[in-house]
């Protein structure tokens, strides 16, 4: 056998060995799917289901087409139905809140990881709670809804009801006692068709920018007639909501679920508008570092809420 042989055999068997690594490799990355042919989807109640529901149906389509499985849906009354559903291993994919994954967070002890938060049009990642009264209302400050009618959204909403009662509190207002009455809606919603109806004088919402809020979102689906609310008080700055999922899951599935996310803006633009409004820039990889100081102001409400 000639050199030349020697040589031409011994690349053409270095290729195979390549070929073959590359080839094992995809068929491990794949075998995530073997256990989970179907994957489930769970979204906090941030607004009503019929709607969730129906901005959910191309992001769906997306990750059935992305990830080659098909996509459940989980539904839930509340926060905490997202919540228990993903610690018991019935959601694996879950858009949750900050204060939602803190929570999330603590209950399942650290089991539980964040993988993107959004970056909106301006380039910020995060949003505000805020504090909404009718426009023609006489209320003007926080201070003058002493003794009236109020709305968070749910226990476990971030802007609907924790980040509110830990940054009034360290303002001196303690929404147990200053309000007249502090009433749970069940969500965003409801908190803002009870304001506009009559049934709070303020309400507690998410309010991203002056083109993007749970307000605008709800004038723009005819929900509620444009400007007849108006903004009295503002947190500052929350981190973006994440996508989440439980740490026990395989870790190349966790990989796929996340490129997938990161790329939906270019591969499905109109599963990017369903889900963002057409409003979002991007999203970013987050870690539980973005979320540390939402857990400590959960840890804070429960404590002061214990008297502890």
């Amino acid at each position: 056998m000639t050199q030349t042989t020697r040589r031409s055999l011994l690349l053409a068997a270095t290729a195979a060995v390549v070929a073959g690594s590359v080839g094992a490799t995809a068929a491990q990355a794949a075998d995530w799917r073997k256990d989970y042919p179907a994957l489930t989807l769970g979204v906090i109640t941030s607004e009503n289901e019929a709607d969730r529901i129906e901005r959910y149906k191309p992001v769906r389509a997306y990750f059935e087409k992305t990830l080659g499985v098909d996509i459940k849906w989980r539904t839930a009354t509340d926060y905490a139905g997202i919540i228990e559903g993903v610690k018991a291993g019935k959601i694996e994919i879950a858009r949750l809140g900050p204060a939602s994954y803190a929570k999330a967070w603590m209950v399942m002890d650290g089991e539980v990881e964040p993988l993107v938060g959004e970056i909106d049009n301006y380039g910020a990642f995060g949003y505000h709670a805020v504090v909404i009264v009718k426009k023609d209302s006489p209320f003007q400050t926080v201070e003058d809804l002493k003794g009236k009618r109020f709305a968070f959204a749910d226990p476990n909403s971030t802007s609907g009801h924790q980040a509110p009662r830990y940054f009034l509190g360290e303002a001196g207002i303690d929404a147990d006692k200053h309000f007249g009455s502090a009433t749970f809606s069940g969500s965003h919603e409801n908190s803002v068709m009870g304001l506009v109806n009559g049934t709070f004088d303020g309400a507690a919402t998410w309010w991203r920018n002056d083109e993007r809020s749970n307000m605008t979102r709800m004038e723009g689906k005819g929900m509620i007639e444009p400007g007849q609310w108006r903004i009295i008080w503002k947190s500052p700055k929350l981190p973006s909501s994440p996508w989440t999922m439980h740490t026990s899951l395989p870790e190349d599935m966790r990989n796929d679920i996340t490129t997938a996310l990161l790329r939906m803006k270019d591969d499905d633009p109109a599963a990017w508008k369903a889900l963002t409004d057409g409003k979002a820039q991007s999203y970013r990889e987050v870690t539980h570092e973005d979320y540390e100081a939402i857990v400590r102001m959960i840890k804070s409400n429960l404590e002061k809420r214990r008297g502890t």
